[in-house]
C-alpha cells in the first residue's frame, strides 16, 4: 500500500528525557494501523507528534523528519492549523464541546470558512452519516451533545473531525473509557472508515488491534520493536521481546 505518512530517525525529548529513539516507518494509505505497547513505551507520544500536539508540551524537542502525504510537517512553512484539520484526532475520554450536537459538527467547518447553512446542513449530516449516529440524533441537532451517552459523545467526536474532511485520522485509545457495546460500535464504525481514511490508533487492547487494523506496530522504551502485517505479527513475531509482549510474560 502507498504510504501516507513517512516516518525518518525521529528522536523526541521532554527536557532531557529520551521519549522517542530513532523511530523510522511508513504508514499505509486508506489502512487501520495500531500502535501497541506497554504504559509509557512511547505509542501515544509518537501519535501526538503526527500532528504536532507535542507543541503544546514546554521542553518538546524533535530531530529526524515526519511527512504527510509528502510534506515535512516541522518545517518552517507549516501552518499547524492546517495540519490539524488534515490529521484529526479522537481522545481517550470524549470531550464534546458545550454546545449543541449540531454545532459540535459544524464548529470545524465554519472555522474554516463554512457560512452557508444549506452547506452545514449537508456537512452535519453526512459526517454524522460516517458516524453512525444520524438515525440516533436526526430529530434533537439542537440538543446539547453534554446530554449524549459516553459511546454517543464518542462518536460525536469522530463526526467533528470527519466533518473537515481530513486525510488522516488519529484515536488515541478511543474505546478504553466506553462500555463493551459502544466499544463494538466504534470498532465497526472505524472499520467502515478506512475505506475513505487513514487511520492510526493507539489502543492497551492487543485483542482490538489483532481485529481490526491490517498493521500492527510494537513499541517498547521508546523504540519501534516491530512493525508488520497485524496477523503476521500476531502469529508469528521475529523479535521475542513481542513474543513475550504478546504473550502476556510482561506489560
Amino acid at each position: 500500500m502507498k504510504p501516507i505518512i513517512h516516518i525518518n530517525e525521529l528522536n523526541l525529548y521532554y527536557g532531557s528525557f529520551h521519549a522517542l529513539k530513532n523511530v523510522s516507518m511508513d504508514i499505509p494509505e486508506k489502512e487501520i494501523t495500531a500502535f501497541i505497547g506497554p504504559s509509557g513505551c512511547g505509542k501515544s507520544t509518537l501519535l501526538r507528534t503526527l500532528n504536532r500536539m507535542n507543541d503544546m508540551i514546554p521542553g518538546t524537542r524533535i530531530e529526524g523528519k515526519v511527512e504527510v502525504g509528502g510534506n515535512d510537517i516541522y518545517g518552517a512553512q507549516v501552518e499547524v492549523e492546517s495540519l490539524r484539520r488534515n490529521v484529526g484526532m479522537v481522545f481517550q475520554q470524549p470531550n464534546p464541546f458545550p454546545k449543541s450536537i449540531y454545532d459540535n459538527v459544524a464548529y470545524g467547518p465554519k472555522l474554516h470558512g463554512v457560512r452557508s447553512r444549506p452547506e452545514l446542513d449537508a456537512i452535519v449530516e453526512r459526517s454524522l452519516r460516517q458516524a453512525a449516529l444520524w438515525d440516533e440524533v436526526k430529530d434533537y441537532l439542537k440538543r446539547s451533545a453534554l446530554r449524549l451517552s459516553g459511546g454517543q459523545q464518542q462518536r460525536l467526536c469522530i463526526a467533528r473531525a470527519l466533518a473537515v474532511q481530513p486525510d488522516v485520522l488519529l484515536m488515541d485509545e478511543a474505546t478504553s473509557a466506553l462500555d463493551p457495546i459502544s466499544t463494538l460500535k466504534i470498532e465497526e464504525l472505524v472499520q467502515e472508515l478506512k475505506d475513505s481514511y487513514t487511520i492510526v490508533m493507539v489502543t492497551h487492547n492487543m485483542h482490538q488491534a489483532a481485529r481490526i487494523s491490517g498493521r500492527t506496530v510494537f513499541f517498547l522504551n521508546g523504540e519501534v520493536v516491530e512493525a508488520n502485517e497485524t496477523q503476521q505479527l500476531f502469529s508469528n513475531p521475529r523479535d521475542s521481546r513481542t513474543e513475550d509482549y504478546i504473550s502476556g510474560r510482561f506489560g
